[in-house]
């Protein structure tokens, strides 16, 4: 008979994938939540899961396993049945690493940008190889059409994680990527985020350091060289061979460098030891994708894939869901949209779009809605980041749970980014937004809209407004 296991949080996106992982292991689940609703409710009814808003009657009879998602808190009246009556319980992570990864061979993607763009390639280049990859990613890998696959389970196959740095739940503030057991694990940058649960950066790089720790000899470290804060790192300890990567050209010497060949980063090449090894086009564009793709070409060398599956996969990937994805075009002009929410992030992908533009202006408009972006950390960054942009709108950021000096001061930013000539202005609602633009773009202009919930839809609205 199937074991019976009980998830807190079911219809968040982690906590979703990690049921289809337990259901392709055989577990019986069932799941909960306060919000339970399509399209994520039709997604697992159609897997097979029963779910149910929380009660405590949902733990009667008692699961012999509950999984207590990142979102659930100490007042939920679930969580508080399981502690008084002393049921069985883990984190999401906890289950990953105790009952997926044993004996597979973890791939692991950590660091502030570009984990599940990577975690993706890198899945679709071990698919395209033939080794038929596991994976649990934090996005929609156009290619699968799914975040969470468990792949071919024999011992030693491979299985692909993205690394988040953030805590695992609130019983357990270690890092989701302590969990994961990494044998590959690529470094692919390291700056300051998460600053609702990290005090600095340093509080960071802990993590990193810990997770270098848990790495066996018997694997290897896939590591941004450009990157100083990652160097660091390493400097603090590591017992595992590491494999450098670096800008062609920049002044680090590294096992493996990338060199764009066209300015918005669709045609590069991989330089390995010196040597040209690869050179592809894909459908991605901007430097930081190209960076990835040195760090995936790296880690998949490791793992014994030849050159010629790595550009093959390279060269039919179809991107993740949410990263400058096509929304559509009306009257000439092109909406786009993309995840970014870090200042990092943002540059990348809008100077990406500004480079391969021949005609017409570029529109940023950006919802700061994570706990991060909402916050004044990046009051001065933030600018520098929307400098290839012609005009920007932003929305004011929620006040929730923070004091309101703590906030991010939009119409500020905006009047900077004024005084470099661009047209910049904060507006109070998506309705006016969607009229703003409809007002005053024109033919061959590119609306590039970054958040990271769903904005309110604006996407389609804003498409069919046009």
């Amino acid at each position: 008979m199937s074991k019976h296991l009980h998830v807190l949080g079911v219809c968040g996106t982690a906590m979703a994938a990690i049921t289809s992982l337990a259901k392709d292991k055989g577990w019986k689940v069932t799941g909960s939540d306060a919000n339970v609703y399509p399209p994520m409710s039709t997604y697992l009814e159609n897997m097979g899961v029963e779910i149910a808003t929380f009660s405590a009657d949902n733990l009667k009879p008692s699961p012999d396993l509950c999984l207590i998602g990142n979102a659930m808190s100490r007042g939920n009246v679930e969580v508080e049945y399981i502690l008084d009556h002393a049921l069985p319980y883990m984190s999401g992570p906890e289950f990953i690493g105790r009952y997926i990864l044993p004996q597979r061979h973890a791939a692991v993607v950590a660091g502030t940008h570009g984990k599940t763009s990577s975690s993706s390639l890198l899945a679709w280049v071990l698919e395209v190889a033939g080794k038929q990859p596991g994976f649990m990613i934090g996005g929609i890998p156009k290619n699968f059409g799914k975040g969470a696959i468990i792949g071919n389970s024999n011992p030693f196959s491979p299985f692909v994680l993205e690394g988040d740095e953030y805590d695992t739940a609130f019983f357990d503030k270690r890092s989701k990527f302590i969990h994961y057991h990494a044998k590959t694990l690529i470094l692919n940058n390291l700056e300051f985020d998460h600053a609702d649960i990290f005090e600095d950066l340093d509080a960071i790089k802990t993590q990193f350091s810990h997770l270098l720790r848990t790495i066996p000899e018997t694997g290897n470290i896939i590591a941004n060289a450009d990157d100083a804060n990652i160097m660091d790192v390493l400097e603090q300890g590591v017992w595992t061979p590491v494999t450098t990567f670096a800008e062609f050209g920049s002044s680090i010497k590294a096992d493996w460098q990338w060199q764009a060949l066209q300015e918005d980063g669709s045609h590069f090449k991989l330089h390995h030891n010196s040597k040209v090894c690869l050179e592809a086009e894909w459908d991605s564009i901007g430097k930081h994708h190209i960076a990835n793709a040195c760090a995936v070409a790296a880690a998949a060398t490791h793992m014994g894939v030849g050159l010629s599956d790595i550009q093959q996969a390279f060269e039919t990937f179809k991107g993740v869901r949410r990263r400058m994805s096509k929304i559509g075009e009306a009257n000439g002009i092109t909406i786009y949209d993309d995840f970014a929410h870090h200042p990092t992030a943002i540059k990348g992908i809008v100077d990406a779009v500004k480079s391969g533009m021949k005609k017409g202006k570029l529109w940023v408009v950006l919802e700061p809605r994570s706990n991060t972006m909402r916050m004044k950390i990046h009051q001065h960054t933030l600018p520098k980041s929307l400098r290839s942009a012609d005009f920007v709108i932003f929305t004011p950021p929620s006040h929730r749970n923070m004091q309101e000096n703590d906030v991010l001061d939009v119409n500020q930013v905006c009047q900077e980014l004024n005084t470099q000539h661009i047209d910049a202005q904060v507006l109070e609602t998506t309705d006016a937004i969607i009229q703003h633009i409809k007002n005053h773009a024109k033919t061959n202009d590119i609306v590039l809209i970054l958040s990271n919930g769903g904005f309110e839809s604006i996407h389609q609205r804003l498409l069919q407004s046009l």
